[in-house]
């Protein structure tokens, strides 16, 4: 099973301070190949022509927001496998049920601890690597 220190993180926020936040929690947990991107349409292209293990998107961002990059990645058979943890400042119940019927590996509630995301890319890791 890969560790999260092995992977390479694409982080997707239209705040680039957000951006900063997540890159710092991921090297504080060990990871440090991240590359970021500032809306779902940016993301997409950098999916498409580079190897990322691991999407970390915020859902409210211009241009194309998390959902629309979400399922852009599930409906490409090169990209479907891999994981994308939501990330949003609204704990709207029927966003988190949608994020989940749409295939996102997981979900998070900003403001949030280096604890709380290292959980949950531990918790999808264990959970790939069981349906592996």
């Amino acid at each position: 099973m890969s560790t999260p220190t092995d992977l390479k993180f694409l982080i997707v926020d239209d705040f680039s301070t957000m951006r900063r936040i997540v890159r710092g929690l991921l090297k504080e947990m060990g990871c440090h190949n991240a590359d970021e991107a500032e809306d779902g349409a940016i993301a997409l292209s950098m999916l498409k022509n580079q190897k990322f293990d691991f999407v970390v998107s915020d859902i409210n961002m211009p241009n194309m927001n998390g959902f629309e990059l979400l399922s852009a990645v599930k409906a490409d058979p090169s990209l479907k496998h891999l994981p994308v943890l939501m990330v949003t400042a609204e704990a709207r119940k029927e966003d988190i049920v949608r994020a989940a019927q749409s295939g996102a590996a997981g979900y998070i509630v900003k403001p949030f601890t280096k604890a709380t995301l290292e959980e949950k890319v531990q918790k999808i890791l264990q959970k790939m690597a069981a349906s592996a």
